[in-house]
């Protein structure tokens, strides 16, 4: 049956005899549904849609209606099996956290490839390498300046007018724009702040004329494939106070810090109940500051907070949902060639209205 979920609640509820209160709005009859399925009393919901304005009588209506809808006992058996395993992983994480380090920041100077994969790939635990980048030319030559003196004139696309779009994220593909990497630099020296960035979803390393930076990567662990370092190395340039929201990535990844300092912040992917992610790989939740009014399900999110100096590697698993905020002018490379498969297929939610 076509029409709105407004209409069909209305249509299914007349079908079982039950009269839907025809001046709510579609929108209504989704946050009831959602609500009573997420296990909410009635009276909590007449007493929220009350402070909108909605008359009990109306709210009631509505959740009868919502209720006799011949889809609704479906849908109450999913989302009773969604909730067992929600506290399965609640439970896996109660069992996690009583490991000696957990929550704590892991940090190494070198690892061999064993212990990384039993400790930190197979264990996903993120890890911060001290020593991994030691030797690395780029310590030196890509402080901004000195990339503004051997590439400046090279064109570059960046994501520009990130501060006026409040979803810059999820839209970066309609804020491309191309510029020559020295106004990039002169702006970014001059405060741009979070309005302006260089991240890796411009494939910067992958321009001919910019290739000479790879040059600049010194050792490598045995563990990396070096040989993939064209394809697979990612280069983010952007000022103090740019940000990358809540999100997680489909891959694992090395993350060097090589110019300025940024601030991490990590939830493991077995929190995922709690990081309510609708849309995309994206989380609303803050998880420097979780407004815990709007998402009372982030209270408690085991979350990992850690600064990346220069010359440090973060090893990020598969899964970590993490936001990251530039405290100075930052250069930084990411790394995905790590000798092992590290690209996983997701299900992505939103595609559907919830």
């Amino acid at each position: 049956m076509n029409g709105s979920p407004a209409s069909k609640a209305q249509s299914d509820a007349t079908l079982a005899g039950v009269s839907a209160p025809a001046r709510l709005d579609a929108g209504w009859f989704d946050w009831v549904a959602e609500n009573r399925l997420l296990g909410c009393s009635s009276a909590s919901m007449v007493a929220a849609m009350g402070e909108r304005g909605i008359p009990a009588f109306d709210a009631l209506a509505a959740i009868a209606a919502v209720e006799a809808g011949p889809g609704f006992s479906a849908a109450a058996c999913l989302a009773e099996r969604l909730r067992k395993l929600e506290s399965v992983l609640a439970n896996e994480q109660r069992v996690r956290a009583l490991a000696p380090g957990a929550g704590q920041e892991a940090r190494r100077v070198s690892i061999t490839r064993d212990d990384w994969l039993r400790d930190h790939v197979a264990a996903s635990r993120p890890l911060v390498l001290t020593g991994l980048a030691r030797d690395w030319p780029a310590l030196q030559r890509w402080a901004p300046e000195a990339l503004k003196a051997r590439f400046g004139s090279v064109s570059v696309e960046v994501q520009s007018g990130r501060a006026a779009d409040p979803d810059f994220e999820l839209h970066k593909q309609r804020l491309r724009t191309e510029m020559p990497l020295a106004t990039l630099i002169d702006r970014v020296l001059a405060g741009a702040g979070n309005d302006l960035y260089l991240t890796a979803n411009n494939q910067a390393l992958k321009r001919p004329r910019l290739a000479p930076l790879l040059d600049d990567i010194g050792t490598l662990p045995d563990w990396v494939d070096r040989a993939a370092l064209p394809g697979a190395a990612l280069l983010w340039l952007g000022g103090a106070g740019t940000f990358t929201p809540n999100h997680h990535d489909t891959l694992m990844l090395l993350h060097t810090q090589v110019v300025g300092r940024k601030r991490w912040w990590l939830c493991p992917p077995i929190a995922t109940p709690g990081l309510y992610n609708q849309r995309g790989v994206f989380s609303p939740v803050d998880l420097a500051a979780p407004d815990l009014v709007r998402h009372p399900r982030a209270a408690g999110l085991p979350v990992l907070e850690l600064v990346l100096e220069p010359g440090e590697t973060l090893f990020l698993p598969l899964g970590w949902w993490h936001q990251v905020r530039a405290l100075e002018v930052s250069v930084s490379m990411s790394f995905t060639g790590l000798g092992l498969p590290t690209d996983f297929d997701y299900f992505q939610p939103g595609a559907a209205a919830c």
